[in-house]
C-alpha cells in the first residue's frame, strides 16, 4: 500500500504545512511497500538492459523508466518511446530534440541507447540516479491526488532553477518556460497574466514576460530563480493569486446559488443578466 501525502489545507497556508513536514513525508512515501517493490526489481533488472527494445518489452522496468520524467502517461506508447530512445539525442534532428516536450529529450539522454555504443544502463550508480528521480515525480503525482496546485508548486520547486542555471540566452530560457504546461501555468498566474497568453505569437509572450518578471521581480532574466529567495516568492505569488481566484470563483458560484435558491432560476436569471 502506498503512503498518501498529508495536506490538510489549501494554499499558502498547506503549502508552509508541506514544506514543515517534507522530510518526514517524502521518507514514509519511501518507504511504502508498493514503491519499494517497483524500486528493487528495477534495481535488480535494469543492469542487463542494453537495448530500447529490451526496455518498451518490460513494461514493470518501462514504468519506473518513464514516471522519472514525469511520462507516466506514455506507458502504452511503446512504439513511440522506443523511437525516442533510439534515436538518441546527438543528431540535431531526432526524435527527441524535435519534440517540444523537452521531458523526451532527458529521457534519451538519460538512458543512452542511441548515443554511445553501450547505454548508461549498465553504470553502477544509473539505478540510483534515475530512481531518486522518480521518487521525487511520484510524490508530486500523490501530493497532486490531494491538491493539484501544492503539485505544481513542488514541480516549479525542482525543475526551475535547473532551467535557470543552463548556459542559455535570456530569451532561450522563456521559450523553455513557455514550452512548459506546468512553468507557464505557474507563471501566468503569478504574474496576474490570462491564460489566453498561449494564444499569442511566442516572441510577443516573451516580451510581456519579461516586462512583467522586471516589474515584479527586479529583473527579466530567468536566472535570477536559481536564487531561493526569488524562487521561493515566486513560488508563494503562484500560491496565493491562484488561492485568490479559486475563492473569487466559489464566491460568485455561492452567490448565484442563493439567487436561484430565493427567487426561483427565472427571477436569479433575470438578476444576472
Amino acid at each position: 500500500m502506498s503512503y498518501a501525502p498529508i495536506v490538510p489545507l489549501g494554499g499558502y497556508a498547506g503549502w508552509a504545512f508541506l514544506n514543515r513536514t517534507m522530510d518526514s513525508q517524502k521518507a514514509a512515501f519511501a518507504a511504502s511497500a508498493d514503491l519499494q517493490n517497483r524500486e528493487s526489481y528495477f534495481r535488480d533488472k535494469i543492469g542487463s538492459i542494453t537495448t530500447a527494445e529490451e526496455l518498451v518489452n518490460d513494461r514493470r522496468l518501462l514504468s519506473v523508466a518513464l514516471g522519472a520524467f514525469g511520462l507516466d502517461d506514455d506507458i502504452n506508447n511503446r512504439y513511440f518511446i522506443r523511437k525516442v530512445l533510439e534515436e538518441g539525442t546527438l543528431d540535431t534532428g531526432s526524435l527527441a530534440n524535435k519534440l517540444s516536450d523537452k521531458r523526451y529529450l532527458a529521457l534519451s539522454k538519460a538512458f543512452g541507447f542511441g548515443d554511445y555504443s553501450t547505454p548508461r544502463t549498465v553504470l553502477s550508480d544509473f539505478p540510483d540516479e534515475i530512481l531518486q528521480k522518480y521518487e521525487e515525480h511520484q510524490f508530486e503525482i500523490a501530493v497532486g491526488n490531494s491538491d493539484e496546485t501544492m503539485r505544481m508548486a513542488l514541480t516549479v520547486q525542482r525543475e526551475l532553477p535547473e532551467l535557470a542555471g543552463k548556459p542559455t540566452s535570456e530569451n532561450t530560457k522563456w521559450y523553455s518556460i513557455i514550452g512548459s504546461k506546468t512553468l507557464s501555468v505557474a507563471f501566468q498566474t503569478a504574474l496576474g497574466l490570462p491564460s489566453s497568453m498561449g494564444s499569442l505569437d511566442v516572441d510577443q509572450q516573451v516580451s510581456i514576460y519579461r516586462q512583467k518578471a522586471e516589474t515584479v521581480f527586479g529583473s527579466a532574466d530567468p536566472a535570477q530563480f536559481t536564487e531561493p529567495d526569488t524562487l521561493n516568492k515566486l513560488v508563494k505569488l503562484y500560491l496565493l493569486r491562484d488561492e485568490m481566484a479559486s475563492v473569487s470563483s466559489q464566491s460568485g458560484q455561492s452567490i448565484a446559488l442563493q439567487l436561484l435558491q430565493g427567487q426561483g432560476s427565472s427571477g436569479a436569471i433575470s438578476l444576472l443578466l
